[in-house]
């Protein structure tokens, strides 16, 4: 007896491990590869050469009233090779490679698993064909150690996953992090590589915020949101109540891709494009041409603080035909109207105020070849959607920059889906504000041109000054460190898409001098970090931060701002350590532009011109000036015709001040 019960529960575990699914997909190259555990629930590990880096993470998807099916079977790896059109992005066209698999499960859903070269991904689809609710979403990330992860955390604490996702990296084992949610993309560190968490392709569904727990990084989603209220200052629209499940719909449909990035070096982060190449394609059709990217002369930064004029600045016509002027002077394609330009507390942007006559300035600005951008709230253009649309197309508006969204449900997500396809169809651009990170909906729909979700140039406005002890030093220091973000986020943020930091700042202060000032803010760093950013960023549609009167009267390099392109054919990061200094290459035709960023630690960087194609170039670069570590505005300037490219030996040495950069562009003859 005692063997026949033996031999029974032989047989039952061999039948038990016969219906367990084990599988793997590996990266073209043979170095990265998935491996895959699945029975009633599914399990993965990520290697990469030999090295685990993520071990047996739970994948799952918790449907209501649904009860657990089992995996039944996985396809036969397949190689797939495309290359994709990238109009706007960091590059003309992206290339992939990759193979993948997929997995079925009884219950109807399935999951799709990639590995690219650069990383891995999954989904989950359903073919379900009725209606369906979502409870929740395990999407959980154990790795194989206690590694550093570089987290953004909320900015709210009492409700943390209502935020303008704006946030500086706090870096810490995953173990000592917050208990606190952090909004996507982090980075952790492995050691011998770094993964990066993202997310592409979210539509009508929540996305991803992540709590660090022991060795782990665990997902967090927000609600399906049931009851609001408004702020009453800008009828701003918010959620009060959820409902207990995380997403609702019908039919069959593909959910969001769970993406992780592996990098060796990290001079790869900033070019990566898998969040680009996961998302679905262009849905707003072949003809593009109205979409024009290009610079902005922004008002709200400045406060409207022009000087040197004989009318009073502010919101009013003669502000704004200021403005119109300088940008028309300069080849700048648009002004933005910001914040005021409607009674932001009547909710009606139908309604402009008295001391604006819009037509006239539209017509203004285009007899001056300067567009107009209008601000709005996204609950307020959404509830005015095909109206504003129609109103402001037929006027000659240029598009909308859409601020304070403020949640990541799927509500949320769905408005600014909506609101992208009404603004299509009237070929209204949009630049996006008060966000989360982009995770896609630039590559579906491509008049999004850009996407605030970035520690930008705004915080400087109320950054104050800490005084007291750290690390057992006494200090004096801007309590925000934006040099360090600025060689920090190139890295890690954009690898999800735009950035829209609204750079140009021309009073600029070193870390001894910088205070925060509203009317007239001052930036942290050297000019030449401020020009930098130009070329450093992805950003379609960019900012000149500062008012009009200062940069007439800092010509030199307000010339060189509005002569630099806002996209290019190519893009490389030449050299860099995230976190303490970038230097970006980018290519339009055949002309080069480069830039370098530091932190607040003053360096010198040698570099190559191995990238050039063999030529001559004539080459104007902006470095900081011999006293910038003392006044933070002195800069130098050169110009010179030089072939270049014919000798991987050449080298030159560049020096960075604290908080400082450079810039140059390099025009092929």
């Amino acid at each position: 007896m005692k063997n026949i019960i033996i031999l029974l529960s032989f047989v039952a575990f061999t039948l038990s491990a016969k219906a367990q699914i084990a599988t793997s997909v590996t990266s073209p190259n043979g170095k990265l590869k998935i491996e895959v555990n699945a029975d009633k629930q599914l399990k993965y590990s990520v290697i990469d050469n030999g090295n685990t880096l993520i071990k047996e993470s739970v994948a799952d998807l918790v449907m209501t009233g649904k009860k657990d099916g089992k995996f039944t079977a996985a396809s036969k790896q397949k190689l797939v090779k495309e290359t994709t059109d990238a109009p706007l992005y960091k590059m003309a066209s992206v290339s992939d490679e990759y193979n993948q698999i997929v997995l079925k499960n009884s219950n109807g859903m399935s999951v799709e698993l990639r590995a690219y070269n650069s990383g891995v991904a999954y989904r989950w689809i359903t073919s379900n064909k009725g209606e369906w609710t979502i409870d929740n979403e395990v999407a959980d990330f154990n790795f194989a150690d206690d590694y550093p992860a570089y987290m953004a955390y909320s900015t709210n604490e009492k409700n943390p996953k209502a935020m303008a996702f704006q946030a500086t990296y706090e870096i810490a084992p995953l173990s000592q992090s917050k208990d606190l949610e952090a909004f996507l993309p982090i980075t952790v560190d492995c050691g011998s590589a770094k993964v990066t968490i993202l997310e592409s392709d979210v539509e009508a569904y929540p996305g991803i915020f992540v709590k660090g727990k022991g060795q782990s990084a665990k997902s967090e989603f927000a609600k399906y949101p049931k009851a609001f209220d408004f702020y009453p200052w800008r009828v701003q629209k918010y959620v009060t109540e959820n409902e207990p499940y995380i997403a609702k719909g019908k039919g069959a449909r593909n959910f969001p891709w769970r993406v992780m990035v592996v990098t060796h070096d990290d001079t790869e982060m900033p070019t990566n494009t898998l969040v680009y190449s996961l998302a679905s394609p262009n849905r707003i059709g072949k003809d593009l041409s109205w979409i024009k990217p290009g610079k902005v002369a922004w008002d709200w930064w400045n406060d409207w603080g022009v000087s040197e004029v004989s009318f009073k600045a502010g919101i009013n016509q003669d502000t704004y035909k200021y403005y119109i002027d300088f940008a028309a002077k300069n080849g700048l394609e648009y002004i933005i109207l910001d914040e005021g330009w409607y009674d932001p507390k009547s909710g009606d942007m139908l309604t402009v105020i008295n001391d604006i006559n819009l037509p006239a300035l539209v017509e203004y600005g285009k007899r001056k070849n300067v567009g107009i951008i209008l601000w709005t709230v996204f609950n307020v253009l959404d509830s005015q959607l095909d109206e504003a649309c129609e109103k402001y197309a037929a006027m000659g508006i240029k598009g909308f920059k859409v601020d304070f969204l403020d949640r990541f449900d799927q509500e949320g997500v769905e408005m600014i889906y909506r609101i992208a396809d009404r603004c299509a169809k009237s070929k209204l651009m949009l630049d996006y504000h008060g966000i989360f990170p982009p995770a896609g909906i630039n590559r579906t729909y491509p008049n999004v041109i850009n996407f605030e979700s970035v520690f930008g140039m705004e915080e400087v406005k109320w950054t104050q000054r800490f005084k007291g002890t750290k690390n057992g030093k006494q200090v004096d220091e801007p309590e925000q460190d934006m040099p360090k973000y600025d060689v920090t986020f190139p890295y890690i943020r954009m690898m999800a898409g735009y950035v829209d930091f609204t750079p140009g700042g021309m009073r600029n202060a070193t870390a001894a001098d910088f205070q925060p000032v509203y009317n007239n803010p001052m930036t942290m760093g050297t000019r030449c970090h401020q020009l930098a950013h130009y070329i450093v960023h992805d950003s379609p549609l960019t900012m000149l931060a500062d008012n009009p009167t200062i940069y007439m009267k800092e010509k030199e390099c307000t010339d060189f701002i509005c002569s630099l392109p806002t996209v290019y054919d190519e893009m490389r990061c030449i050299k860099g350590k995230m976190g303490e200094y970038i230097v970006i290459a980018r290519r339009q035709g055949n002309d080069w532009y480069v830039a370098g960023e530091t932190s607040w630690d003053a360096r010198d960087i040698e570099l190559s011109s191995d990238f050039l194609p063999v030529g001559t170039y004539e080459i104007t670069a902006f470095m900081d000036g011999v006293n910038a570590e003392k006044n933070a505005s002195d800069y130098q300037t050169f110009s010179m015709t030089a072939y270049l490219g014919h000798d991987p030996r050449e080298r030159i040495t560049v020096h960075l001040a604290s908080g400082g950069g450079f810039a140059a562009k390099l025009i092929k003859q």
